[in-house]
């Protein structure tokens, strides 16, 4: 067995240790760089002031310029969306999140939640009249299935709605809902009486200015809060029959969509991760305390090590489940196995890197506890931890212990 000389091997990157960047190719790289840059330069000077105000101004600029990018239904075909690959998507993701999982969230929300719903179960007149505008960023959407009562168990939801003639009455109430009191567009999950045990829930695309639509926004929150988050009031809305999407029923179609924004969080959250890293790793290079950088402590070299190991295992993870969903191999449990793993270490990271910073670990001024408040939401919605054990319980053991 014989190895290279050292001499001919490429210098080590405390960037990319494990060289994760030699599975890219050069329009990887190119995407990559392009979401970088642009997060750069519109969202890390304000950031802090947004996220200390409670607020995202100038969210449908930041919409159009992001569909100008072609980072809104990103790995979508036609219609105006860019078709680009899985992975690729994952890495805009991660750039994005790296600025604020609030970010994330807006394009996630509108690419793989409304955005795909309407690609894949809706109407051909569907797609043509929403879609483009929704890949431009014209249109902002929403996406209703989480309910003040029903989270984890969507099949018991309450908002119901009804045949009127040819029309569809819809009533209830969602929460806890990404863009909706900017929304042109709202995806809305609702119990009809065409089944039984929540098969038959059917999805409803709704114009936001439809008589007895509202979408009061929620306020006093204390994690993402450079992001718009609404409650959906639905208040008699009456729909044209078209208004359904035609293509499932059941719980199948909301949780599709679920599945392909969950694969964007696996990436995402390594973004959050590597901003608070890269943070804590500076300060450590330059803080002083008994005469010398504190990184030159082992005990901070320590914890800069776990973290890095972690950090790169997440987005070599993320790498591999991208090229699975781009083969058309990825299945839900997986993404399950993803996002379980790379929230709960993105959250670990952010909270090594806080004490790393010390008392400036809580700071505004640095990323990193911004981050680490983030991802408690992260690691909530789109199936909360407990929930993706059980899936993956599920999957290993043949048995089913959701109820």
């Amino acid at each position: 067995m014989s190895t290279a000389p050292s001499s001919k091997l490429p210098p080590f990157d405390p960037r990319d240790p494990i060289g994760i960047d030699d599975l890219l190719g050069d329009e990887d790289l190119a995407i990559r760089d392009t979401v970088r840059v642009w997060a750069a330069d519109r969202v890390l000077p304000h950031i802090a002031e947004w996220y200390e105000n409670g607020e995202l101004p100038g969210i449908r600029e930041l919409a159009r310029e992001l569909g100008s990018l072609g980072a809104l239904g990103m790995s979508l075909e036609g219609y105006g969306c860019a078709g680009a690959t899985a992975v690729q998507y994952g890495l805009a993701c991660l750039e994005l999140e790296a600025a604020d999982s609030g970010i994330r969230s807006l394009v996630s929300v509108q690419g793989s939640l409304a955005m795909y719903a309407i690609h894949r179960f809706g109407s051909e007149e569907q797609k043509r009249q929403w879609l483009p505008g929704m890949a431009a960023g014209e249109i902002i959407g929403c996406f209703g299935l989480t309910e003040p009562d029903h989270g984890s168990d969507p099949a018991g939801m309450r908002t119901y709605a009804k045949r009127d003639g040819e029309d569809w009455v819809l009533s209830g109430r969602k929460m806890w809902i990404t863009n909706g009191s900017v929304a042109g567009v709202a995806v809305v999950w609702a119990q009809t009486d065409e089944g039984t045990a929540g098969s038959g829930i059917r999805g409803f695309v709704v114009p936001t200015d439809a008589p007895g639509f509202s979408a009061p926004e929620i306020r006093h929150k204390w994690s993402l809060r450079a992001s718009v988050t609404s409650e959906l009031i639905l208040d008699d809305v009456r729909l044209p029959a078209d208004a359904v999407l035609p293509g499932v029923t059941g719980l199948r179609g909301p949780l599709s969509c679920l599945s392909h924004a969950r694969y964007g969080i696996v990436w995402g959250a390594m973004g959050a991760a590597r901003s608070s890293f890269e943070a804590a790793v500076d300060y450590a290079r330059t803080r002083e305390q008994f005469g010398k950088p504190i990184g030159g402590f082992q005990l901070t070299q320590a914890k800069l090590a776990d973290m890095a190991v972690e950090l790169h295992k997440g987005i070599l993870l993320a790498h591999h489940l991208g090229r699975r969903m781009d083969a058309g191999r990825l299945r839900p449990e997986q993404v399950s196995f993803g996002k379980l793993n790379n929230v709960r270490e993105a959250i670990e990271i952010c909270r090594t890197s806080r004490t790393i910073l010390g008392a400036n670990g809580i700071s505004l001024e640095y990323p990193v506890m911004r981050h680490a408040t983030n991802l408690e939401s992260v690691l909530t919605y789109e199936g909360t931890v407990e929930m993706h054990q059980l899936v993956l319980g599920k999957a290993l053991t043949g048995l089913d212990a959701f109820r």
